[in-house]
This record gives structure tokens, sequence and C-alpha cells, in this order.
């Protein structure tokens, strides 16, 4: 691989947004799988996302397989004007991590013959069968639309309301809006709050009842959270950003649950569309005690099922509700001394009635179908896909007792009474939708770049969904394999072309390291950029310690009260490779970003005996400043475990928290308009080196937030970082 190649890996891995632009995503199967639906950009550096329809049973494409076609085209629908997006959609796109343009997400009918969707701000509605699409006239900025499922409406938020409009464009009316005695600064209805969003997996704040009559209503009173301010200090003209941020140990907003009928009593509603809406009750179940709606499912399958947590997320209950009185009855609860995971596609309703959900028992983490465990510790149960008649699809991977180890893989399997059966094939990350006879099953694997989506019915593969991401400059070479004691699952990656002659190499470790974070994947383009810096010369460790998901509760659990440990881990993974890979343990560096951003800070903090420098980038230094869901699962409060906090931060109010000698370099890296780790982190750390006499580098991002999706800063982050380590490790590679 020539020199240019490697330099232009940072342009090309930015410019394709971690190359995931121009492939398939969001995929939907009617229930007569007929159609598949799904978003793809136009090619690999194209940021606008297209809708598009994959007809199973209709046109043919030109190589004799099912067509595809676009039902929806932004630069069609938006004439060729620019998008713009207002405050609330900008912040959506931020909780979830959305760093493409376009339609970016999509909602559809019982049927999936309607879709709905927003563009800057406006309502949209796409005919998928004919392929036709139209703009509703609705006011705005619309925030989050959803058909209902008999497809005769649309429902969908704005300015803290939720309205309703036909899917003809007509009878557009709210019909759950801030009323009398309401603050609409601080009320709304129908959106998620910050923490279900960023923290719990709940980007919805309403639901549509099975018959399309009624809708299950968030309301959100922010009132008692307690309000931070975000300013740009590159534009001191503009005023700061005001927010409700629920720190640990402070308020959260207030969440309550109504049943919203469609229709209004007769006289409701006023000439303009406005009025008191449907009639409303009340959703009644003890917020005291298990104040967070975490999650909402609402089938033919059964009642309206909610479930919800303590604050301390060690109790929580699965209530089932009468849609008649919204009273709420106890289908089953669940408590775990250090904390209870939540999972996506859980709890639900079985088609015979039982309660779907996933459970820690007997140490592992098992799919429960009404009282019977399905499946065991040869498994650990991530996800469950799809219910179906017959069985139940999820994703899943190696448990404790598994007869192989399967380092960083993934895998889709079909559950039922008789046992269990994998679906997916071959070492990789897979994942699937599935609606009655047909399954889009979607795998990245670690030989070859990109992902690939296959459809099948009844087993059968019937169709693919081309991908137009860009092929990468550079190949990753990895090795997956364990580390240590207690088998921490490792990749290691080496200069492009080594040869045992060259030597042992200085050592970059590029971890997460923490909570829901799993680096080590069988997949290919996850290792992209530990390659590109292993082919500046360092040997690159990539290790999955305790607190990463993927392995069993107890390991994920083990970090109760304890982040420091995941540091331990790193430790013990490092030197037991040592004895494997040609490391040079005398040159050791370490980066991470958001945990990962924590964990090399961490690094040279407290064990500057091990690591010789470390780069941060938006690291969380002080666990007050967290937010209240993610924080106090694995810490409790700063008023309850005051030494806690202080053990796991790396700053306090008297400096920094436990920092050993030497002084080693330290890079660190924030985005200044950061609403989820805010730049204070990074601010306050930064200021108690300096107080501790520690030299450092700081490099703010302007206009930045969480993400970078910016294309130059993007770039320059990752040559900035070699030049940085480069530097510090005293090496000229």
């Amino acid at each position: 691989m020539t020199l240019r190649q490697q330099l232009s890996f940072p342009r090309q891995y930015a410019r394709t947004q971690r190359f995931t632009l121009g492939a398939p995503r969001a995929f939907t199967v009617s229930p007569d799988g007929a159609r598949v639906v799904f978003l793809r950009s136009a090619d690999g550096t194209d940021r606008v996302n297209r809708l598009w329809v994959l007809d199973l049973d209709g046109g043919t494409a030109a190589g004799g397989g099912p067509a595809e076609r676009i039902a929806a085209d932004p630069a069609t629908l938006l004439g060729g004007a620019t998008e713009r997006l207002s405050a609330e959609e900008r912040s959506r796109r931020e909780r979830s991590r959305e760093g493409s343009a376009g339609i970016v997400g999509y909602a559809v009918d019982g049927a999936v013959e309607l879709a709905a969707f927003a563009l800057s701000g406006r309502l949209f509605a796409a005919e998928l069968r004919a392929g036709t699409a139209r703009a509703l006239p609705v006011r705005g900025p619309v925030i989050d639309p959803r058909p209902s499922p008999d497809g005769r409406h649309i429902a969908y938020t704005v300015r803290g309301a939720l309205r309703v409009v036909g899917a003809d464009g007509e009878g557009d009316r709210a019909l759950a809006a801030p009323g009398d005695g309401e603050d609409p600064e601080n009320v709304s209805y129908g959106r998620a709050e910050f923490v279900a969003a960023e923290e719990m997996d709940r980007s919805r704040g309403y639901w549509w009842s099975p018959e399309s009559d009624r809708l299950l209503v968030a309301r959100v009173d922010t009132a008692p959270v307690h309000r931070w301010w975000t300013a740009d200090p590159a534009h001191p003209d503009r005023e700061p950003v005001r927010a409700a941020y629920p720190a640990a140990g402070t308020p959260n907003a207030e969440v309550r649950l109504f049943l919203v009928g469609l229709h209004g009593p007769a006289g409701a509603d006023g000439a303009d569309g406005e009025g008191a809406g449907g009639e409303r009750t009340e959703v009644v179940w003890d917020r005291a005690r298990h104040p967070y709606l975490a999650r909402v499912h609402w089938s033919s399958a059964g009642a309206p099922l909610l479930l919800v947590q303590s604050r301390d997320q060690t109790s929580e209950l699965y209530l089932a509700v009468d849609p008649a009185t919204g009273a709420t009855r106890t289908v089953h609860r669940d408590e775990d001394p250090a904390w209870l995971e939540l999972f996506p596609g859980t709890p639900a309703w079985a088609p015979d009635g039982r309660l779907v959900r996933i459970a820690d028992e007997g140490g592992a983490r098992v799919l429960v179908v009404g009282d019977r465990a399905l499946t065991g510790a040869q498994l650990q149960l991530r996800a469950v896909l799809d219910i179906g008649e017959h069985d139940v699809l999820v994703s899943a991977s190696a448990g404790e007792e598994a007869a192989e180890p399967e380092t960083g893989e993934v895998h889709v399997y079909r559950v039922n009474e008789l046992g269990v059966e994998r679906f997916s094939a071959g070492a990789g990350v897979h994942s699937a939708v599935r609606s009655g006879r047909v399954t889009v099953l979607v795998s990245a694997r670690p030989t070859a770049a990109g992902l690939s989506a296959q459809v099948f019915r009844d087993g059968k593969q019937v169709a693919s969904v081309a991908s137009y991401a860009e092929q990468p400059v550079l190949t990753a070479a990895v090795t997956l394999t364990e580390g240590g004691a207690r088998r921490i699952p490792c990749a290691v990656l080496l200069p492009t072309g080594y040869q045992e002659s060259d030597g042992r190499l200085p050592v970059l470790l590029d971890p997460y390291g923490g909570p829901h974070g799993q680096r080590v994947l069988a997949a290919h383009n996850a290792h992209l950029t530990s390659q590109w810096f292993a082919d500046q010369g360092y040997a690159v460790v990539v290790a999955d310690g305790r607190g990463t998901p993927g392995r069993s509760p107890a390991w994920e659990k083990a970090v109760k009260d304890n982040f420091v440990l995941t540091l331990d881990d790193q430790i013990e993974a490092l030197q037991d490779l040592a004895g494997r890979f040609p490391l040079d343990t005398g040159r050791v560096a370490i980066r991470g970003w958001s945990y990962g951003g924590y964990l090399a800070a961490l690094a040279v903090l407290r064990r500057p005996d091990v690591f010789h420098a470390a780069v941060a980038g938006a690291p969380v230094t002080d666990f007050r400043l967290y937010d209240t869901h993610y924080t106090e699962r694995y810490l409790g409060t700063p008023d309850e475990a005051p030494e806690v906090y202080a053990a796991n931060s790396l700053v306090t109010d008297d400096g920094l928290s436990a920092p050993e000698n030497p002084a080693r370099p330290l890079m660190l890296i924030h985005g200044l308009a950061d609403d989820n780790v805010v730049a204070a982190h990074t601010l306050r750390l930064s200021s108690a080196l300096l107080a501790a006499g520690r030299p450092h580098e700081v490099l703010p991002l302007t206009g930045v937030t969480h993400m970078t999706p910016q294309e130059q800063v993007a770039e320059n982050l990752l040559l900035l970082q070699v030049d940085f380590l480069k530097r510090s490790l005293g090496a000229d590679h």
C-alpha cells in the first residue's frame, strides 16, 4: 500500500461518514411479503437518503431478480432547495447520532403501504405501492410523523403538541397540547425526554392503538430539571443555548402517560382545528417508585404493555394497561441488586398472549416466553428482532457456556420450545428484520468491507439489496483473540506488510472499554481506523474488558461502583498480548472518545507506569456532570455515594483525583457544542492539570457536538492525533 493511499484514508473516512453513506439501512418488510422498504443514499459520499422499495413480487431488475425503485427523493420533493432543520430536529438527530441528511427516518402503516417522514420540517407521505410522494399541508416544524395502522391518519409532533391529519391532508388538528395551567416552555406531548432518547433507546413519545382509534401519549414536564447553558465562544454575539439537563443526583423530567382518543367530544375542535382534542384518560402507576417509562408496546396480541423502572434501576414492573380506565396491573416484576438492563424489542406479547422478555437468570441472559426460559448460558441474548406464530427471532452472541468463544460475533437465531436454530452463517456481526415469510439479513464480516443485505423467503435467498458504500483505500487485517486470565476479547492490528524482522512496535490501545460500547467485532469496517493508526507504525490493541456488552450479565455488572477496573482489564490484556505479539511495552499510548476518552485520561493519570501518552476525546471527567439514567445506574447518586463519585471521577472539587507520577503527555479534545458530555468536563480537567503543574494540550472544536460529522474536523482529528503520538512517544515512523 502506498503512502498516498494511507494518508488519503482520513479524508475518505470522514467524507463517507465512516463508510456508512450509500449503504442500505432501516429495513421494513410488508406483512404480505411483497415489499422491502429501506433508506439509502445515491453513493458513498452522498449524505442525502432516499426512500426505496424492493418489489419481491413485482418488477424485475436487469439481472432478472426483484427490482428496486425510489419511493421518495428529497431532491424532487424539496424542489432542489437546501434542507433546513429546526433546533428540535437537530437535537433529535444528536440523540440518535444521526449524521446523514434527507430522509433519515420513516414510519409505516400496518400494511406497509403508506410511509410518513419529515423533510425540512414539512410532513410528507409516500404511497409505497404506487411509488408517489407528496407534502401534506400542516404546520411545522414536523417531528416524528407516524401513520395509523389502518393508514387513514398520520400523527406528528410540533412545538410541544401532538397533532393528527388525514392521510389525504385533510382535518389537521391537535390531539394533545399544553393547555390552561401548563407552561408550553416546559410541557410537551408525544416527545421523548432527554434521558429516554439518550440512554433508554426510546426515541418515541406516542404509540397508535392497533385499531387506529386512539394513542398512548407521553406528557413530559421539564420544569423540575435544572437548566444549563451552552455558549459558542467563537461567536460572542450569540446568546447561549438554554437546555434542561438532568445531571446525576438532580431532578428528572416528570413523565406521565395518557390514552387519547382520535376524536374528541362533539364541538371540541375549533374552526382552525384547535381545541380540546381527543378524550383523555391518564394511565396510572406508582410513578414515585417507578418514574422511568422505559418501554411501551401496543399490539393486537394483548393490552398496552409498559415497562417502568425505579430511579436506581434495580426494580422494574411490566404493566398491562386497561384501555377503558387507564388502570394498570402488574404482569411481571424484576429486581437486581446491580441494575436491570433494557433490551430492544422487549417487552412484547407473543401472538398467543404470552409475555416475551429478556432476563438475567442463573448467571445467563436468556429469552423468556411466558414463564419459561427458552435459552441458556450458551447464548448471551441481545435483542428480540421479531415474534412470529411459531418462533421468536433474536440476536445473540456466545455466552459463557458456548462451545466456542466466537470473539466479536453476533448471530441471528430462531428460538421456540423445541430448541434454538442459528439463522445467520459464517463469522460476522449479523442482524435481521422479519415479517411473516420474509427476512432481511444484514451482515458485516471480518474478511470483507461494508455489509451485505440478503432477502430470504421461507429460508431461501430470493434477492440482495445493493450497497453503494465506497470501498476503503485500506484493508483491516485484524486478529481476533482473547487476552489474560479473564479471556478478555481483543483485536490486534499490525502495520500492513509487517514482518517479524521489523521488531517490536510502539503500542496504541484504541478502546471504548465501557458499558454499551462493544469495539471488538468480527466486522471489517469496525477496525479501519485502528488499521490506519497501525499503518503509521503502531501495534494497535482493542480490548473489551468488563463492563462491555455481549459476554454475560456478571461481566457487564462487574463495573457497579467501580469504573476504574475497566482500566485494569486494558492492562491485563496488554501484558498478556505482549507475549504473543510484537508489542514494545516501553512505549504505550491510548486513545478514546466519550467513555474511551475517560479511560484514556484515567490511564495516564492513574497508571503512568504502563501508559506513556493519551488522547482523550470528549471525556467524562466528573461524573456529577453526566446524566441521571446512565450515571446513577452504575454509581448511585452523588449525595448517597460521594466517595464513589470521587474515586471514579478524574477531577473533584479538590482538583485531580488520585494522580500518580510521572506526568504523561495528554491531549484533550472536546466539541464546544456538545450537549451530552458538555465541554465543562474537559475544561475542569484542564484547570486541575494546570493547577497541578501537569503539561497537557487542549483542542477545542468550535461548533462541534458529541459527534464529529464535519468532514474537515473528522479528517484533521486523525492527523493531529498521529502527530501528537509521534511527538509524545519519541518515535519517528
